[in-house]
């Protein structure tokens, strides 16, 4: 396997050059044919939104590290890799939720528009709906915890999908704030469905070593 090469705060390069080896475990059929899915047969889906700061691996700001899991010198969001642990342990398909006006991956300037987006209550419009969700029973959903919320966009998704009758599984990351209240957000947004309580969430410190706690968790509820 590769090395991979991080610079900067020697906690953070041991908790990423862990996620290599943690890897090994999370995609037995390799990383690349993770990152290259999906789409195939299935009743589980994992949709999940996610925006690393960066996309380049090397000389990394504290900010981009902290949103950031770089495997192969491939660099994924903290909910992203999470996202792909749970698609390979499960074989489930993966849809992500982007914007239609994609958020700027500077830190001032991205912290600023998504506050203000709270503030205004504001629904941005995503890049592309999830088609054939009559396909799916099961949908794990993921996303990072913003000021104690959901980031505005699931709030859309949530608005715009109607997921009656299906079971949603809730996973998240987070600076130390855990869920929240989100999973009681998705639930009052969804009353159709049924929304699993014991969700999994990691903190973004740990969120690289975090593979073989998801799959554990994965089992339990999937």
């Amino acid at each position: 396997m590769k090395q991979i090469h991080i610079i900067h705060h020697p906690r953070r390069i041991f908790l990423k050059s862990t996620a290599l080896g943690l890897a090994a475990c999370a995609f037995p059929g390799g990383i690349n044919r993770v990152l290259a899915a999906s789409s195939g047969g299935g009743k589980t889906l994992v949709v999940y939104f996610s925006w690393p700061e960066t996309l380049t691996a090397h000389n990394m700001t504290e900010e981009e590290e902290n949103s950031t899991v770089v495997i192969n010198g491939k660099v994924l969001g903290n909910t992203q890799y999470v996202a792909m642990v749970i698609a390979e342990a499960t074989g489930a398909e993966l849809f992500r939720i982007e914007p239609l006006k994609p958020y700027p991956m500077e830190h001032k300037p991205l912290i600023a528009q998504a506050k203000n987006e709270q503030r205004r209550n504001y629904r941005p419009v995503m890049a592309k709906p999830l088609e054939n969700l009559q396909r799916y029973d099961t949908i794990f959903l993921g996303y990072p915890n913003w000021w104690a919320d959901l980031p505005m966009i699931l709030y859309t998704f949530l608005e715009q999908h109607d997921l009656s009758g299906k079971t949603v599984i809730p996973f998240s990351t987070h600076g130390g704030s855990g869920f929240s209240g989100t999973i009681h957000t998705i639930a009052d947004l969804q009353p159709k469905a049924t929304v699993v309580r014991d969700g999994y969430t990691v903190d973004r410190d740990v969120v690289a070593e975090a593979a073989p706690q998801v799959i554990d968790w994965v089992k339990q509820v999937a």
